[in-house]
């Protein structure tokens, strides 16, 4: 019998915390709820969990902040930053901080089920397998891996965030970072250096 998956729950609101427990109990997972920062960290010291659903705008340690300390980039599971709508740059911040991806209130309850399981499921896949060998690959994090499979396979923007369950927006970031990380101009390089395993040309 496998095990539910552990998801964790730091909001600052009563309500959504509420609301987003019952909802992901209903679907078989065990969550656990934190109000604030400290209670989180001390929680996720005691049992790593295997998503995270954590809210931008808190009193004290913003969800930003949370994402440093945690070393987000490195942390063994998705991180799902939860915004108001249009606050874009603070989205970005997160992603660009070690974020999987950002969910806006008001939420879609399906859309929310869907996108954590299929993080929790990439995320399963990518600790047992790591496929990328080629100059820079240790440099990536799991998620930038996973874009980069998507970009080296010809997937857009759009088409891979839909394959990976992330926004378009989301890729974009990562797929900047990648670039960076591993000096490619564009998406013809990228897929030169993990297909040669070769730097590209100066």
């Amino acid at each position: 019998m496998t095990m539910p998956s552990v998801i964790h729950i730091v909001d600052d609101d009563p309500a959504v915390r509420d609301a987003l427990s019952l909802l992901f109990e209903t679907e078989g997972f065990r969550v656990k709820s934190f109000a604030n920062a400290e209670e989180f960290l001390g929680g996720v010291e005691e049992e790593t969990p295997n998503c995270v659903l954590l809210d931008v705008h808190m009193p004290g340690r913003s969800g930003i902040d949370i994402l440093k300390s945690l070393n987000g980039e490195n942390f063994p599971a998705p991180i799902f930053i939860i915004s108001g709508q249009g606050d874009i740059p603070m989205a970005v911040e997160a992603i660009k901080s070690g974020a999987y991806d950002f969910i806006e209130k008001p939420f879609d309850v399906e859309s929310i089920i869907s996108r954590v399981r299929e993080a929790v499921s990439r995320n399963a896949q990518a600790s047992g397998a790591n496929t990328l060998t080629f100059p820079g690959a240790e440099t990536l994090t799991p998620r930038e891996r996973q874009v980069l499979t998507e970009i080296t396979a010809g997937s857009s923007n759009k088409e891979a965030g839909r394959n990976l369950k992330i926004s378009p927006r989301t890729v974009e970031v990562h797929r900047a970072r990648i670039m960076e990380k591993l000096g490619a101009r564009n998406a013809a390089d990228l897929v030169r250096i993990v297909l040669t395993g070769e730097p590209p040309a100066a």
